[in-house]
């Protein structure tokens, strides 16, 4: 192989890595776009979610897309549960207070799963439900796992997207967060909205998880701390809050973590390094980031 076939090969794999991180980083920003939280445990949505999709799929006998969407729901719930019990009594009081009981709840579920009745503390090997496919293309190996991640994202993305600007719940969802008291007002369920952007948040990590277990088959309690940091860091290089920045931030940072690994040495070590020193650099050069924009604190 040339070095434009490794480097398009990598180039691929990185588009591949990005759809991870895109759709956990479009639950951080979509939370941090409504009620201004950065809820950390989203990470461990997307190990969840990669839990039920086992589930489903070894022990159920369900194909991909049914196991996808029962993880979605799964997730969706859990995701609901949590803003009502840990979020939803700290509304009005300081955001440090909800930033530590984010972590505290990320924690929780990490340890909660790893105990021997629940998920186990052990790898675990996904069976996928269908073969893996190879094709060549102009030197570049695409499998079908890769065409159903990437297409599995972009459809979701745009879904998001029609949600978000084209339909009444949307127009509820930038009301809320341009202004909860006015949009109260104005007869928005507020509550209502806030738990429904936890639930398609969680969704979208749910999803994620499961496009990663038939990538990777093998999962732990502790596989979305990571990825959950990582989708962070590309939520703000693209503009937390922005939709669209947070799928570009979540392209540039998988890119970023595969041609670090293939052509840095020692890269497959310091790929997190090089991920986070990323994040240093946004905020030093561009606090809002790629699509952010700034925006005015009330006094």
């Amino acid at each position: 192989m040339t070095f434009l076939d490794i480097l398009t090969q990598q180039l691929v794999n990185g588009l591949v890595l990005g759809s991870f991180y895109a759709l956990v980083a479009l639950g951080y920003t979509m939370i941090f776009g409504v009620i201004k939280l950065l809820n950390f445990a989203h990470g461990d949505l997307y190990m969840v979610g990669a839990y039920i999709g086992y589930l489903c799929m070894t022990h159920a006998g369900l194909g991909f897309f049914p196991s996808l969407l029962l993880s979605m729901a799964g997730c969706m719930l859990l995701g609901v549960l949590i803003e009502k019990i840990a979020y939803k009594p700290l509304r009005n009081a300081p955001r440090i207070a909800a930033l530590i009981t984010a972590i505290g709840v990320s924690f929780f579920l990490e340890y909660f799963t790893a105990l021997r009745f629940v998920f186990g503390a052990d790898f675990i090997t996904y069976t996928r439900p269908f073969d893996v496919v190879v094709w060549d293309v102009w030197g570049v190996r695409i499998t079908n796992i890769t065409v159903i991640i990437i297409g599995v994202t972009l459809l979701l993305l745009v879904l998001l997207q029609y949600v978000v600007n084209k339909t009444k719940v949307g127009t509820a969802m930038r009301a809320t967060s341009l202004d909860k008291d006015a949009a109260r007002l104005m007869g928005i369920n507020v509550d209502g909205i806030i738990s429904l952007t936890f639930a398609l948040g969680a969704a979208l990590a749910g999803a994620a998880g499961v496009l990663y277990a038939i990538a990777f088959p093998q999962i732990f309690t502790f596989m979305g701390m990571m990825p959950g940091l990582k989708a962070f860091v590309a939520a703000v290089l693209g503009g937390i809050g922005n939709i669209a920045g947070a799928f570009i931030g979540s392209l540039l940072m998988g890119e970023i973590d595969v041609l670090v690994v293939s052509f840095v040495p020692a890269g497959s070590r310091l790929r997190d390094l090089f991920a986070f020193l990323v994040l240093i650099i946004v905020f030093l050069v561009k606090p809002t980031g790629i699509l952010g924009e700034p925006q005015v604190e009330k006094v």
